[in-house]
């Protein structure tokens, strides 16, 4: 049912009754790690570990969590550990194919989650992750190949049909993509990540009355990388409702500096919008602030309107969207960038115009 934290709930108020029972604190660990919330289910992993330090049920789970964060020397201790328990557990191989992929070592990776294939045919985590290993060698003939097995193990299973979907949008097969997305919408409703990929499939489609309500059921499912709200500011300015561009800009803007992002390519993009909305509507000062800390954004760095990402191959390009739109069984990171914002020069030119025409119709206003 994903109905995970109710299901969390339930097995909080169980480990009160059972506080030694390991099957509780495992069952609670897979929770919060379905919900995303590493941190805690890390911690659950790691007391469940000290009860139970020969156990290698769910330390693939685990595995998962250390992966994500990037843990190389906690994964290693894990996989050694592993091994030396029992070398020849399905789990135990899972286990070091993650430590292999954290180390960009994908052939050796696949090599481990087939042989916990051959231990465990219709072990449903290692077909997944194998899919992701032969996706980043560009094998993508074996990865759909994996993630179909593990379809037919378990229909169930949301995270081979994003996968699927993912891999046929890399392939640049958006029909194929909107099918498998749908599967896994229908699974995971409340995964503001599924309606974001949906959103995204129906855009590539030009079909932006669709795109935009699967973008607001990502924002209502509170959608944490923010995509829904950016997306959905470029779609209604894109069909001239510029009102509801310039609130979704707004309240992006708030959330990033909420969270204490960095100034990026989403903040310069809205900034651009709002002071050039606020100066159509006559609202000077505020749109003389924006265009303030639009200059102030970049500092010293600017780059010219063509970038690298725009030269990328196609299937470069989808491979680097897969690692940032994560894949949901082991939600890869974002490969790491500059924290330093890069402003294009047609960026700052306009900002400066724009200022330089604010300031002329505020001291018009003046006398």
């Amino acid at each position: 049912l994903q109905q995970n934290s109710e299901a969390a709930t339930m097995y909080g108020r169980l480990q009160q009754t059972f506080p030694n029972s390991t099957y509780v604190l495992a069952q609670l660990a897979t929770a919060h790690y379905q919900m995303r919330e590493f941190d805690e289910s890390q911690a659950c992993f790691e007391g469940l570990l000290k009860v139970d330090p020969y156990r290698l049920d769910h330390v693939d789970t685990y595995s998962n969590i250390l992966y994500v964060k990037e843990s190389k020397r906690a994964l290693s201790y894990v996989a050694h550990n592993a091994v030396m328990i029992d070398k020849y557990r399905p789990e135990t191989c899972c286990i070091i194919g993650n430590y292999y992929s954290l180390k960009a070592e994908h052939e050796k990776a696949v090599l481990y989650f087939q042989r916990a294939l051959r231990l465990d045919r219709n072990y449903l985590s290692a077909w997944t992750l194998m899919g992701h290993e032969h996706v980043e060698l560009k094998n993508t003939g074996a990865a759909i190949h994996a993630y179909r097995q593990a379809v037919d193990i378990n229909s169930r299973d949301y995270r081979a049909w994003y996968a699927l979907g993912q891999t046929y949008e890399i392939l640049q097969m958006p029909f194929y993509s909107l099918f498998y997305y749908r599967k896994a919408t229908a699974l995971r409703p409340y995964d503001a990540r599924m309606w974001s990929a949906l959103a995204g499939c129906y855009k590539q489609l030009n079909r932006k009355a669709e795109a935009i309500r699967c973008y607001e059921r990502a924002e209502s499912n509170n959608d944490r990388e923010g995509i829904a709200l950016q997306e959905l500011a470029r779609l209604h300015h894109e069909s001239g409702n510029d009102v509801q561009a310039a609130n979704c800009y707004a309240r992006n803007l708030a959330r990033r500096d909420a969270q204490q992002l960095d100034s990026g390519a989403d903040t310069i993009e809205a900034l651009k919008f709002l002071a050039d909305y606020c100066k159509r509507r006559g609202e000077l000062e505020q749109a003389q602030q924006l265009c303030t800390r639009l200059l102030d954004c970049g500092g010293s760095q600017v780059r010219l309107p063509r970038s690298s990402a725009a030269r990328m191959p196609c299937f470069a390009r989808g491979a680097q969207r897969r690692a940032c739109d994560t894949i949901p069984s082991r939600d890869r990171r974002c490969p790491t960038t500059s924290s330093r914002p890069i402003v294009r020069i047609q960026d700052v030119e306009e900002a400066k115009a724009t200022l330089r025409d604010i300031r002329s119709q505020m001291g018009a206003g003046r006398t």
